[in-house]
């Protein structure tokens, strides 16, 4: 028997490439409101804790909190409508999701993308194959507070000592560890596994096939 058998996922770079889609709403917003544009690399390693960050490191530190607020809107209502342009999903990430759902796997997401733009990805890309999807919300905190991995895990009426969080940045790593989860890192995200590493990542994944081996061979200990 497994010793996993609850998966929780973190979204933007674990299973879906969103970086482009991201930048252009990040670039649409600092331009309509006279702010310099970013680059990709630079996004990238914005991304993580949240939307009102995101936005809060792409300004730059000398913006007033209206700006901000006023940049910031503009970003999610650009996203909202924008979010699919050109996200998709890493290869071989469907494959493992349906190779999941066939062993019994109860899967759910838990991302600190706002809920209304998780949405219509969970739609497009989740719904067959991962009941629960739960995006930043004003109910509860972001990560790396694990209030939304306790209410995932609640939601599939799992066991959480049999939980994984997997991700891709240290964010997802302080999540786990708060929620007192195993942490599964993938490689192919938004950080590389150097970065990973100095967070303290012990346990990583090169390929979606990997990571499949890593859920079934693990033992807590």
């Amino acid at each position: 028997m497994n010793w996993i058998n609850t998966v929780i996922f973190d979204l933007d770079g674990t299973l879906l490439n969103t970086l482009e889609d991201l930048a252009d709403s990040v670039n649409a917003a600092l331009t309509a409101e006279g702010f310099p544009v970013r680059t990709l690399e630079e996004i990238r390693t914005f991304v993580g804790n949240g939307a009102e960050r995101l936005i809060r490191r792409s300004v730059g530190g000398n913006a007033d909190e209206m700006t901000v607020q006023k940049v910031l809107g503009v970003y999610k209502a650009h996203y909202d409508r924008n979010c699919q342009n050109k996200t998709a999903l890493y290869p071989g990430i469907s494959e493992l999701l349906e190779r999941l759902k066939a062993e019994g796997y109860k899967m759910a997401i838990v991302t600190n993308k706002h809920q209304e733009a998780v949405k219509p990805l969970y739609e497009a890309y989740f719904e067959e194959l991962i009941d629960v999807a739960i995006g930043q919300q004003e109910a509860y905190r972001k990560k790396p507070d694990p209030d939304a991995v306790f209410l995932a895990v609640q939601a599939l009426d799992a066991d959480r000592e049999r939980a994984v969080y997997i991700g891709d940045s240290e964010v997802d790593l302080e999540t786990a560890n708060r929620a007192s989860l195993p942490c599964f890192l993938v490689t192919w995200g938004f950080r590389d596994r150097s970065a990973l590493e100095a967070a303290g990542g012990t346990h990583f994944a090169d390929s979606p096939e990997t990571l499949f081996d890593l859920l079934n061979q693990y033992e807590p200990g």
